[in-house]
């Protein structure tokens, strides 16, 4: 009987506070809403079409008017002359991608034996793999060129003439990916730095009842909410430091290149705009966590609303490595905003309007949740429960 009464009591406990039934099924919702949105998005940004600017060296007819039919007003093919020419243009990004057929290429095909042992006609297609439109028209034409070789059976070869086809170097590929995953890495880092070191500060305090002694003093309550807020950011900006000289020393590591290296990637201006980036949401998080811990009645009750926050922090801190394409509007995003920023800047993007409007916004919000705090400290209800 008296483990009855013991679990009848945790049930009514929990069952009759509507907060801990919140923090229990929102992150399900948030789950559940925030995946199918992103699913959303990154569906319809694959079934939107790329523009096509392609170069074509020598002729086939034939395999234009398949590429022309599969991939439709997206595509614009230009004959050149000079293939050299060509694959410079590919290397420096103005086009898309050069398609080089070899001599009487469709005659070639039709009276190619396989079993003759002489090579067969060649396609040879130059493209940059750390372009997204790049990429995207190398795989739909190698999978256009597969179908169609499998018409007349084998009758010619893709890239097989031993050259460079990919002018994505491999510093390139390696930021592409560096940028899609050390955002996410860095803002979950900074986030768990922070909510280690600040739901004690109000939530805490509120707990023991310290709080309540300056609450009964005369100093103003935007001064306990800063007094709170900056101290605690400066200890977690260590840690985005940290961070950040991770990410500068691993760097020329992961791309293969000596330490000084890297600095040929990046100019010593992008370094210093990555590192204002880090460091400018650190206040936004403490400040953020600040408001939760002085709404919250213990530190327990702090930490669940944090689980919910730290869902959103980590999945606008993945949106940018799933959508392509994302326009400068998400510099006026918190969070979402600095991640884009500092994904432009691995990927060797130009970036200096949108990092500063991220950081300014990351600023505007911190005095936002600041000044909610100071009117929560304000607040009888919140904080004795009045």
């Amino acid at each position: 009987m008296k483990l009855k009464a013991l679990m009848q009591k945790e049930f009514r406990r929990f069952f009759r506070d509507p907060k801990l039934i919140v923090t229990l099924v929102l992150p399900g919702i948030l789950i559940y809403f925030i995946y199918s949105l992103m699913g959303g998005l990154i569906w319809d940004a694959g079934a939107s079409d790329y523009t096509y600017n392609v170069l074509v060296y020598g002729s086939s007819p034939a395999v234009e008017a398949v590429f022309e039919g599969s991939l439709g007003e997206s595509l614009t093919l230009t004959r050149t002359e000079d293939l050299e020419d060509g694959k410079a243009q590919v290397q420096a990004g103005s086009i898309t991608a050069l398609v080089a057929f070899s001599e009487d290429f469709d005659n070639a095909v039709g009276s190619y034996d396989p079993m003759s042992g002489t090579p067969a006609p060649q396609v040879e297609i130059y493209y940059r793999s750390a372009d997204e439109a790049s990429a995207s028209f190398y795989s739909a034409a190698t999978a256009l060129l597969a179908a169609y070789e499998g018409t007349i059976s084998n009758a010619f070869d893709v890239n097989l003439g031993g050259g460079q086809y990919d002018f994505s170097s491999t510093s390139e590929v390696v930021m592409a990916i560096l940028g899609g995953l050390l955002p996410f890495l860095v803002v979950t880092l900074i986030f768990s730095s922070c909510m280690s070191i600040t739901l004690e500060s109000v939530a805490g305090e509120k707990e023991r009842g310290t709080l309540a002694t300056i609450l009964v003093t005369s100093v103003r309550r935007t001064d306990i909410a800063l007094g709170k807020v900056l101290p605690l950011s400066c200890i977690a900006a260590l840690g985005a430091l940290s961070s950040f000289l991770g990410i500068a020393l691993s760097m020329p590591k992961l791309m293969g290149l000596e330490l000084g290296g890297v600095f040929v990637e990046h100019a010593f201006g992008d370094y210093l705009l990555l590192l204002a980036l880090i460091v400018s949401i650190v206040p936004l998080i403490v400040s953020a966590m600040t408001a939760i811990s002085t709404y919250a009645k213990s530190v327990k009750e702090a930490s669940s609303y944090t689980g919910v926050i730290m869902i959103v922090v980590m999945v606008l801190s993945l949106v940018s490595t799933f959508l392509s394409g994302i326009g400068d509007w998400v510099a006026a995003v918190p969070v979402l905003g600095t991640v884009v920023a500092v994904q432009r800047i691995l990927e060797g993007g130009v970036v200096l309007l949108v990092g500063l409007i991220a950081i300014a916004v990351n600023l505007a919000f911190t005095a936002l949740f600041i000044f909610v705090t100071a009117r929560m400290l304000g607040s009888e209800r919140i904080m004795f429960g009045k």
